[in-house]
């Protein structure tokens, strides 16, 4: 519903979170060996990895401790700010200068 809302106010901006990507090596390993993939499927990929590995702070939700797999997507922090994600995850996925 949000994406359907979101698509027809601002269509550019979402094409950008659903366009196919060349991944970097670091990241097509965290992918699973896919070479392309979206900014949007990506990040729900790692979102899943956390919630999968269980890797939230139990006395902080708003942590996340991260494992090894984890730190080569997030820059080899340890410890992550759940609101940091978004931004650190789109660092991988540079804006494409248009011609």
């Amino acid at each position: 519903m949000v994406l359907r809302r979101a698509v027809a106010e601002c269509p550019k901006k979402v094409a950008g979170l659903v366009d196919l990507v060349n991944l970097p090596t670091a990241l097509r390993e965290f992918a699973g060996g896919r070479s392309q993939m979206s900014h949007l499927s990506f990040f729900l990929r790692v979102w899943s990895h956390i919630k999968e590995h269980n890797l939230q702070d139990p006395t902080n939700k708003n942590i996340v401790n991260c494992d090894e797999k984890l730190k080569t997507v997030l820059l080899g922090r340890s410890q992550v700010q759940l609101l940091e994600l978004p931004m650190i995850v789109k660092l991988h996925f540079p804006k494409v200068p248009k011609s």
